[in-house]
């Protein structure tokens, strides 16, 4: 069957809705905390084992620059988060086989988006590292010195305010392509264009409660920093099971809006 080329069409949101996909994430956990809680697990000990070896490899800076780019890459990483939230709206009960062993995840749209997303995480890589380079002309080794150069000197204000001014606009423009897309691949059988298409239609129609969406998200997932990681064992998962909510209450089920014509 080929893919269908219809674009769905975009529902109209409040402000009020991340808060209660958020709340509706927490619930869907609790009906399936035990492999949510597995798959949380894995990447908190994949976030937690980089930058570790990155740490003990005196390469604080790249510990900073990954960890803030992991926005860029973590929806792909949560397809199986969106598995977990389709099975449990289904009324059947998610197992991490299930979240994991995903056919839909193999598909070559999905292998696009994927490979798309990628390829921005890496460049921005490169542009925090320009950054770097042009604030400082000495190297921070550890963590405390780092911490103490952004924080506690010209250059590194100067380091934190540009580097926070690029990494914001790519970041929104990766979530405006992606917010909708990854769990409508996972979803639909649909291409990667009308999903990337459909997902900046949702964020350009629902522009205050689509931002007020990401900088929760971004919050959330950065703040896990601060435990060495060990809250993605929560956070990720309930962003997920959240996300998939988001993708539900924003993208109508029927697609009846031709290519070209308006929501």
């Amino acid at each position: 069957m080929e893919p269908s080329t219809g674009l769905p069409g975009v529902n109209v949101i409040d402000a009020g809705a991340p808060f209660r996909w958020l709340a509706a994430g927490a619930a869907d956990f609790m009906k399936a905390a035990r492999p949510c809680l597995a798959y949380g697990a894995v990447v908190a000990l994949a976030s937690f084992g980089l930058s570790y070896g990155l740490i003990q490899s005196n390469l604080a800076f790249w510990v900073l620059a990954l960890t803030c780019g992991f926005v860029f890459i973590a929806p792909m990483l949560a397809m199986g988060l969106y598995e977990a939230g389709r099975l449990i709206e289904a009324g059947e009960r998610p197992t991490l086989g299930r979240m994991v062993l995903l056919p839909q995840a193999f598909r070559q749209d999905v292998a696009y988006l994927g490979l798309a997303l990628l390829l921005i995480y890496f460049m921005w890589g490169r542009i925090a590292q320009i950054v770097y380079g042009l604030s400082t002309y000495t190297l921070q080794h550890t963590v405390p010195d780092l911490v103490r150069f952004a924080l506690y000197t010209s250059d590194g204000h100067n380091m934190l305010t540009m580097g926070t001014i690029i990494g914001g606009v790519i970041a929104f423009f990766t979530y405006t392509l992606v917010v909708v897309s990854a769990p409508m691949l996972l979803d639909r059988d649909t291409n990667v264009f009308v999903a990337t298409i459909t997902s900046f239609r949702a964020v350009t129609q629902n522009f205050v409660p689509m931002l007020i969406w990401a900088v929760l998200i971004v919050v959330l997932l950065l703040s896990t920093a601060l435990t060495g990681f060990l809250a993605l064992v929560i956070v990720f998962p309930w962003l997920g099971l959240a996300s998939w909510r988001a993708y539900r209450d924003i993208v109508r089920a029927s697609q009846s809006v031709p290519a070209g014509a308006p929501a």
